[in-house]
């Protein structure tokens, strides 16, 4: 008797392993689905990845052997297996990350330490992979978020505060729309002045042809060429190689670094142009950015809402905004969707509590 209760799995450890299994299959399957969309280095991590689940599927079926009947994954794991068929991989790897990070295999006996070890390994493996992904979505997801979380929150407060004061529903739509109206003019003039300003400072600061026109008329030892040399950031022996070389004196490519090529900064900061994107357009997005979220605390008293039922369902629609922005920037950087969906909700609202409390000093009681 008691060698087959060492032998035969307890119905928890049955139902346990099955899980395990059916999360091994599903991952292999993710990393795999992904695979097919990549090409080169990043295509065979990825299939390697899988092998390595693949090998992790194959122990928790020796160990349940007879039991090995097929059982639904995880959700986290369906959700993924449906992200990286449908969506971009950056979603799909930050979710990964943290599936990998949450491991149950480090605390499970029935894990061997080989297993555990390479879950580590996948974390760190699978947050390579998305660095790329999350550097691209960085400046422009942080443009987003902040445009429509500032357009939730302020006008969320401005309503709240404007409504506490007992003025009538008309007052508080009109002074919702003019708070949408201003802050978006306000972000889009704000950004467009930013992005042009930058883009000015990039222009004053590119070479220019300078070297080339002037260069036959100079007198090397007045040293005019070397120090714009030097101004580039050249040492003092590049600099004065190179200005002897622009005016003509000796070609030689016995160092290719003397010779700097000048258009090289110039299309480095052509580049820094290309990132900033125009001054238009980012003005046009941080408009439409925070209209979008400012026009979510309002859209009871564009409806005839009023009172405290327009204002409950305001901070409803605002609070669920502000968890599914908080949940995205949790999936994204890898952390938990729930605490940061909740950070912003606390954020949001405590805002909109102190405009509330601040408006019911004001109480006008309009008839």
């Amino acid at each position: 008797m008691s060698n087959q209760s060492a032998t035969e799995p307890t119905r928890a450890q049955v139902q346990r392993w099955r899980k395990y299994l059916a999360d091994e299959v599903a991952e292999g399957a993710i990393y795999r689905t992904l695979a097919q969309k990549k090409s080169g280095q990043e295509k065979q991590i990825l299939l390697g990845l899988a092998e390595a689940e693949a090998r992790h599927e194959a122990h928790w079926r020796a160990k349940l052997g007879e039991h090995a009947k097929p059982v639904r994954p995880s959700l986290r794991r369906t959700i993924l297996r449906f992200l990286a068929r449908n969506f971009g991989s950056v979603f799909v790897l930050a979710m990964a990350q943290r599936s990998e990070s949450n491991s149950p295999y480090r605390d499970d006996k029935d894990a061997t330490a080989q297993m555990a070890a390479d879950e580590q390994v996948h974390e760190e493996v699978v947050r390579a992979l998305a660095t790329a992904g999350r550097a691209q979505l960085s400046g422009n997801f942080r443009a987003a978020v902040f445009g429509a979380n500032d357009g939730l929150v302020s006008n969320l407060a401005l309503i709240m505060g404007i409504g506490a004061t007992g003025v009538s529903s008309t007052f508080v739509l009109f002074s919702g729309i003019a708070g949408l109206l201003a802050g978006a003019l306000s972000m889009a003039a704000g950004e467009f002045v930013s992005v042009r300003s930058q883009r000015e400072l990039l222009t004053a600061s590119r070479p220019t042809q300078v070297t080339l026109t002037a260069a036959p008329n100079l007198d090397l030892a007045s040293n005019e060429l070397v120090l714009i040399y030097k101004a580039r950031g050249m040492s003092d022996e590049d600099a004065e190689h190179r200005a002897a070389e622009r005016m003509g004196l000796f070609t030689c490519d016995c160092n290719p670094a003397f010779s700097l090529n000048p258009e090289e900064r110039a299309e480095e900061l052509e580049s820094e142009h290309e990132e900033l994107g125009s001054a238009t357009g980012a003005a046009a997005t941080s408009f439409c950015l925070f209209a979008s979220g400012a026009i979510i605390p309002i859209l009871p008293y564009i409806f005839g809402l009023g009172g405290l039922a327009a204002v409950a369902i305001s901070v409803i629609l605002v609070g669920i905004a502000l968890m599914i922005t908080g949940a995205i920037v949790g999936l994204l950087s890898g952390a938990s969707p729930l605490k940061r969906g909740l950070r912003q909700l606390a954020i949001g609202w405590g805002a909109a509590a102190v405009t509330y409390c601040l408006g019911l000093l004001f109480d006008v009681q309009v008839a």
